[in-house]
């Protein structure tokens, strides 16, 4: 054997074999029949691998860092909207998110070692494991987010927006509205009376301090939702702060501090994008397992899934940082 097969031996007994379409410098060596035309051995093609990927990473830690420095930039400004708004996320959700995504990357590693050792069975049930945590995790933030949507807990006027029977007006709307003429009731309410039916309003129908509106308040709440339910509520959150009562309810909150809206702008900007990269794994992830299935990773090469494995690797760890960034502010 050639001593250029010798050190191609030597490097694959080491767990560095390697891939590619042809063997030594074309299509002819049937024992490395992964190596690329253009490397020489196994292994150089494998360490260029893994280098392009690390590359990919830290473009990927750059482009999740942008959003990071957006993140401490808002907290830094506006501290007491992220203590509030946090409380409106489901940390047990969160939490157990948290615990599939460590549980997949667990799965990742072991397939990883199965792939070098060349354990075909192992290595596609713990692909499929990895793929079920990865599922798991989208479904969690499916219900997670189409919640918050159902209930106006979203990013810019939308946030703003009544939630009426009737599917309530944008504060756009409102503000285009003629002057509603006070009825005679309202007409001889006392000017505190007055005062305290202002500041039940949402923000961006109140009216400056000393004036009175003519804008008739918005309706008595959530779609579905009878009064008796709203005061419950409001109630419950007068006799402790501390709760938000029912979501649907934070535009009747008092103590919602302004530019409530710009912590959920950040918060699904950078979970959506996560989950992007956590779609995009789950597409490779599967085309890792039909090339598991026809047996094609063992000692000599392994290189897609330790590659894949390093990427999956990557997005754990954002969502580690996003966890308590979002879920646990106190």
């Amino acid at each position: 054997m050639s001593a250029h097969a010798s050190a191609g031996d030597h490097h694959a007994a080491d767990g560095h074999g390697d891939h590619g379409h042809g063997g030594g410098h074309g299509h002819h060596n049937a024992e490395y029949p992964f190596l690329a035309h253009h490397f020489e051995t196994p292994a150089q093609q494998f360490d260029s691998a893994k280098l392009g990927m690390w590359l990919f990473l830290v473009t990927e830690v750059l482009f999740f860092g942008a959003l990071f420095v957006g993140y401490a930039v808002l907290r830094n400004r506006y501290p007491d909207v992220f203590k509030y708004a946090s409380a409106y996320l489901d940390t047990t959700m969160g939490g157990i998110n948290t615990g599939v995504l460590i549980l997949s990357s667990l799965t990742m590693a072991m397939g990883v070692y199965f792939a070098q050792t060349g354990r075909k069975t192992a290595l596609v049930v713990c692909l499929w494991l990895t793929m079920a945590g990865a599922a798991g995790f989208m479904v969690i933030k499916y219900f997670e987010y189409t919640h918050k949507f159902h209930v106006h807990l979203v990013w810019g006027e939308g946030f703003y927006k009544p939630v009426t029977d009737d599917g309530g007006l944008q504060a756009a709307e409102l503000s285009s509205k003629a002057p509603v003429p006070l009825a005679p009731a309202q007409a001889t309410m006392s000017a505190a009376t007055v005062t305290a039916q202002q500041a039940s309003m949402p923000a961006f129908v109140q009216m400056p301090a000393g004036e009175q509106t003519a804008i008739a308040p918005p309706a008595e709440g959530p779609s579905g939702m009878a009064p008796a339910v709203i005061d419950a509520k409001a109630a419950e959150h007068a006799a402790d702060p501390a709760t938000h009562g029912d979501e649907a309810l934070h535009l009747q909150d008092a103590s919602m501090p302004p530019n409530t809206h710009l912590f959920f702008a950040i918060y699904y900007a950078m979970t959506g994008l996560h989950g992007i990269h956590v779609l995009i794994g789950m597409g490779v992830i599967g085309w890792l397992i039909v090339r598991a299935g026809r047996g094609e990773f063992g000692p000599k090469y392994y290189t897609p899934v330790d590659l894949v494995g390093l990427y999956w690797h990557i997005v754990d760890l954002v969502w580690i940082f996003l966890f308590p960034l979002f879920y646990l502010i106190d």
